[in-house]
C-alpha cells in the first residue's frame, strides 16, 4: 500500500467524520425537547402555586366556618 492511498483512506475518514458533526450541530430535536421540558416545569410549578395557595384559602374559610357552628 502507498503512502497516498492512506492519506487518502484518512481523508475520506475525516470527510465522513466533518458530515456528521455537521449534521449533529443541524439537528435541533434535543433542544425542543429541552423547551417542551422547561414549559411542562413551569406549567408545573404555577399550578402548585396555584393548588398551594386556593389550599390555604379554603383551610382558612373551613375554619372560619367551623368555628362559627359552635
Amino acid at each position: 500500500m502507498t503512502p497516498g492511498a492512506k492519506l487518502s483512506r484518512y481523508s475520506q475518514w475525516g470527510i465522513q467524520m466533518l458530515t456528521l458533526l455537521k449534521k449533529f450541530a443541524a439537528n435541533e430535536d434535543g433542544a425542543t425537547a429541552i423547551e417542551y421540558g422547561l414549559i411542562a416545569a413551569l406549567i408545573a410549578v404555577v399550578v402548585i402555586s396555584a393548588v398551594t395557595l386556593v389550599g390555604t384559602n379554603l383551610s382558612t374559610t373551613f375554619t372560619t366556618i367551623s368555628g362559627n357552628l359552635k
